[in-house]
């Protein structure tokens, strides 16, 4: 057994004690983790080496930027308008704010990168709209919880950024950050699909009614009141559309294979800033939502921002040690000795991050197992862009989903005043359908768009 092993281990035992048993901010356990690997590891010497490698990485700053940028969403209340013009379309529909929950907490949770920070947020307002149109507790609970658990899927959620990482890390310059956002959609669309699908079912099965006509609102005065918002998802995925399809040919061919190559790479900073003062603009001269003064605006998004941004920095910080020490190849090998194929690693890995995410965030998956889970299957014939796209649906997408440890849960039942026992029972029906998919994709039996 490779000593590999002993550090994964020891790593999850800090991060329970940290986090379950103290419980401490996730980011202090990762932090503790870092330090006590360094030392067992004889790196203890590199330790402000991988503590800076993260303020290196543009794709961290990156992450900072959606993180502000749910932040303004939050509070300029934009979204809001948003929300309301899907249910004015959906909401005469058996299960309509059901429907609106699933796309708007999907929307904001692929901002904040977090399942259960999403279900804070957003919960307090789509749990009590779809419990007014007959929800039964339980099930409003776990919609919420699968719409927030969608959201670190697709992209521009801090964890895909992570996925990506770990693919040019193991292929440098072999994947362009568009190709990989667009292989991404062609994976998420699946999942989207899938919870779509299931919550057309438990609908029919709990005999959910419409929205009353009262509640829901006119499409032609909510689209005239918010037809700016909706202009706000263009404004973050045309860019990358952008690059993908004509980044290497128009683009090019004015300013050069150079220029292309640094247009690619500055789309994942420009565009959240191009949004962020999209947002502004739209609210300030909206006399409905409250006065924005910039000077005072950020107050209050510390406790919002950096505790997902620490996270983050030293799930870099440990990716960078894990580098060094070659954990990745290493582990992968020894996994690769048991010779499960194809098949096996495919259906192994969903159910081995499943569990991880009971308790470690998919950021932390992703620095920690990325390499493995990627080198490994890559090893067996998978593509490894599909693979890497695949990442933040079993590890973000899981995270908080599983029960007895669902983290995701816990604020929706809380939100909706549920039975804890019936939205654990509940919750499985997602948690699984999630898994089947994950791994149909992964045994190609569900083609991916895109790739």
């Amino acid at each position: 057994m490779p000593i590999e092993i002993l550090y994964i281990v020891v790593l999850l035992l800090l991060i329970l004690i940290v986090f379950v048993g103290f419980k401490r901010p996730i980011y202090e356990a990762m932090f503790i983790g870092l330090v006590v690997l360094s030392l067992i590891t004889g790196n203890i010497k590199n330790l402000g080496k991988y503590l800076i490698e993260p303020s290196t990485n543009t794709l961290f700053f990156a992450i900072v930027e959606f993180l502000a940028l749910a932040y303004i969403f939050s509070e300029t209340k934009v979204i809001e308008d948003i929300v309301n013009f899907i249910l004015s379309i959906v909401g005469r529909f058996r299960g309509g704010a059901g429907y609106a929950s699933l796309i708007s907490s999907t929307f904001m949770a692929s901002l904040s990168g977090t399942g259960p920070g999403n279900v804070v947020a957003d919960g307090v307002f789509t749990i009590p709209t779809m419990i007014k149109s007959n929800f039964p507790r339980e099930l409003a609970a776990t919609v919420e919880m699968s719409a927030s658990s969608l959201g670190p899927i697709i992209p521009p959620s801090g964890t895909i950024l992570l996925a990506f990482g770990v693919l040019d890390a193991l292929y440098p310059g072999e994947f362009s950050l568009s190709s990989f956002w667009i292989a991404v959609w062609g994976v998420g669309i699946w999942f989207i699909a899938q919870r779509l699908i299931l919550l057309y079912l438990l609908c029919r099965k709990y005999d959910v009614k419409a929205l009353d006509k009262k509640d829901i609102p006119s499409v032609k005065e909510s689209f005239k009141k918010g037809w700016k918002a909706l202009i706000i998802p263009i404004i973050i995925l045309a860019p990358f559309l952008i690059d993908f399809t004509i980044g290497e040919t128009f683009i090019a061919s004015r300013i050069g294979e150079d220029g292309a190559k640094a247009f690619s790479n500055s789309v994942i900073l420009f565009a959240p800033g191009i949004a962020a003062i999209y947002t502004f603009l739209i609210a300030r001269y909206d006399k409905t939502k409250k006065d924005i003064k910039l000077s005072t605006f950020f107050k209050g998004s510390s406790s919002r921002i950096v505790p997902v941004a620490a996270t983050i920095y030293f799930a870099y910080s440990l990716s960078a040690l894990f580098t060094e020490i070659n954990l990745a190849q290493n582990f992968g090998e020894y996994i690769n000795s048991f010779n499960m194929g194809g098949i096996g690693l495919g259906i192994f890995f969903p159910i081995f991050t499943m569990v991880l995410g009971m308790f470690l965030p998919g950021s932390s998956q992703v620095a920690i197992f990325g390499g493995i889970i990627v080198a490994s299957l890559a090893d067996v014939g998978l593509n490894p862009l599909l693979v890497a796209a695949i990442l933040p649906a079993i590890t973000g997408g899981m995270e908080g989903m599983t029960p007895p440890l669902a983290l995701a849960l816990y604020p929706a039942v809380g939100i909706a005043e549920a039975d804890m026992k019936g939205s654990m029972k509940l919750a499985l029906y997602w948690v699984f359908a999630h898994l089947i998919v994950s791994i149909l994709i992964l045994l190609n039996i569900l083609p991916v768009p895109f790739l």
